[in-house]
């Protein structure tokens, strides 16, 4: 008897018992469910809700692996171990100590985001009744590469569990929501723990637990630079472009994020709409802020010209504003569903992200702040969207009956 007849057998033994939609769980994520619509036209195929959150998670996994080097590396270089003259192609640049670092520091996020998380889902199905919801699969891979590499455990775990029980389930669950779950756990965090996540000790390994002594690492982000007017910038773009800069675990590498986005839209998962629009949005405010630099209504005294006077480009390639637009703008149950809707929405993330980045430079990053806002207000555009085609519709109809 093959594995998946022993699951159905077992499934059937659990059918009506308090446990059910735990062992169902595990039973649709290994296989398709086996149930059918028994009355009316229907179409049955294989790509339900986990796996299009399996499809998702596929194009997450190469920014993780590259969070995972990228923690190790840059621990190395802020200690002076490595030096970062040494070149792409050296050996002590591809040394396994970086992935081993690494991934004692990243793994244990992601188990604690899936551990936590999955436990809250599986203890609403039992108390509700009702099938585990697929929804965490993509959130649990999310929140460890949005969050700083020295984040503690316990800080992630409380976060993991107001996101998923405040941000979701008393919303009625997956699809039912209006923020996304995982820039819920990271506004948690934000504001709850802010020391923890903002400043120059928190984005290299081993930086927070020496914070305050005389060797403690500094490992400002670009965007930490900038708001504070510095002279130079120690990277190059392409140390940017390709992921070699400090910064929460995933954001970093562009390359590997325009791949995931390609892998996205190719399998109809992600919105080109709204990531094309959120670029063209974050692109437009940056030039309005080149702009106003290039007219000289503010001079280089002022605590906003740093961020105002950066190339409009570049703001893409610093930051989490890629990232941003391709695995938390287009989550579908938060975002815009008009076509003409996602324009809109996305071109605000965008728009809204570098306002908040040059005007907050406490904390110069904006985009999950803006990616929220726009969820609360996704609604509302899409009800004057739909309620415009209807007027248009009106106006046609009153034009062919006159």
């Amino acid at each position: 008897m093959g594995m998946k007849e022993s699951l159905h057998k077992l499934k059937m033994k659990y059918e009506g018992k308090k446990m059910a939609p735990a062992f169902n769980a595990l039973h649709t994520f290994l296989y398709a469910p086996n149930e059918t619509t028994h009355s009316g036209g229907h179409i049955r195929a294989v790509d339900d809700l986990k796996r299009t959150m399996n499809t998702v998670i596929i194009a997450l996994i190469p920014c993780l692996l590259f969070g995972i080097f990228n923690a190790g590396y840059q621990h190395y270089l802020a200690t002076g171990e490595i030096e970062a003259a040494q070149g792409f192609f050296s050996t002590n640049f591809w040394n396994l100590d970086n992935f081993s670092i690494g991934a004692w520091t990243v793994l244990p996020l992601v188990i604690v985001s899936y551990g936590v998380g999955l436990l809250v889902e599986f203890i609403f199905a039992v108390i509700k009744g009702h099938e585990v919801e697929e929804g965490y699969l993509v959130t649990g891979m999310l929140v460890p590469l949005i969050v700083p590499i020295d984040i503690p455990l316990w800080m992630l775990a409380v976060a993991v569990v107001f996101g998923v029980v405040i941000g979701k389930e008393v919303f009625g669950g997956t699809g039912m929501n209006i923020l996304n779950p995982a820039l819920t756990i990271r506004a948690f965090l934000f504001f709850a723990y802010p020391t923890w996540m903002s400043g120059d000790k928190v984005w290299v390994h081993e930086a927070v637990e020496r914070a305050g002594t005389p060797d403690a690492i500094s490992g400002e982000t670009i965007l930490g630079s900038y708001a504070q007017n510095a002279a130079t910038i120690n990277y190059d773009y392409t140390d940017m472009f390709l992921g070699f800069i400090p910064g929460s675990v995933g954001e970093t590498s562009k390359i590997l994020i325009i791949v995931g986005a390609l892998f996205l839209i190719f399998t109809k998962i992600g919105s080109w709409r709204i990531i094309l629009s959120t670029i063209v949005g974050a692109l437009a405010m940056g030039l309005i802020f080149n702009g106003v630099v290039d007219a000289g209504w503010i001079d280089d005294t002022s605590k906003f010209y740093g961020l105002m006077s950066v190339p409009f480009w570049q703001h893409l390639i610093i930051g989490s504003i890629l990232f941003g637009a391709v695995y938390m703008a287009t989550d579908p149950v938060t975002a815009s569903q008009t076509n003409k809707g996602k324009y809109i929405y996305g071109f605000l993330i965008g728009f809204i992200s570098i306002i908040i980045r040059v005007f907050n430079p406490a904390y110069p990053e904006g985009v999950f702040l803006a990616i929220l806002l726009m969820n609360v207000f996704a609604p509302t555009i899409d009800h004057y969207v739909v309620q415009g085609n209807v007027k248009k519709r009106m106006k046609r109809l009153k034009l062919k009956t006159a």
